[in-house]
């Protein structure tokens, strides 16, 4: 079994995913999908719940600086709504504040294109909010 960390926008959705021994996360794929059609998304992630055996989801909750909730927050609520109709696996919300700045200086760090790094950095993104929460159970394991 393994866990599965999203990073949700409003026209792709970033996936990452552990090792079996969940120890470690690496970026999935980038999901497009048509403008706030995220019934598409909950469809691709229910399939890569059943191909990969997913055990727990950490979806990125976008925080404004402040620690208040916006519109982007909203849209992740949304989401993980639709996920919970859809599935019985526990989500989990993440706070994801900078990990887009963090993913993007990761890419330029590795002298990723822009054009290269503007189809990843979801999926890296997302691989960032599944090592946060990976840290979060470690901690709550201790």
């Amino acid at each position: 079994m393994r866990y599965l960390g999203l990073d949700l926008g409003t026209k792709s959705l970033g996936m990452a995913i552990t090792d079996k021994n969940k120890i470690l996360a690496s970026m999935l794929k980038v999901v497009k999908f048509d403008k706030e059609n995220y019934n598409q998304a909950v469809l691709e992630v229910l399939k890569v719940i059943e191909e990969y055996d997913i055990e727990k989801i950490a979806l990125g909750l976008p925080k404004n600086m402040d620690n208040s909730l916006g519109f982007a927050s909203e849209r992740s609520l949304k989401f993980k709504k639709m996920l919970e109709e859809a599935t019985k696996i526990p989500i989990i919300l993440v706070d994801e504040r900078l990990s887009t700045v963090e993913a993007e200086n990761i890419l330029l760090d590795a002298d990723i294109s822009r054009g290269k790094r503007k189809k990843v950095i979801d999926g890296v993104a997302a691989q960032i909010i599944l090592e946060t929460f990976i840290k979060m159970e470690e901690n709550i394991n201790e």
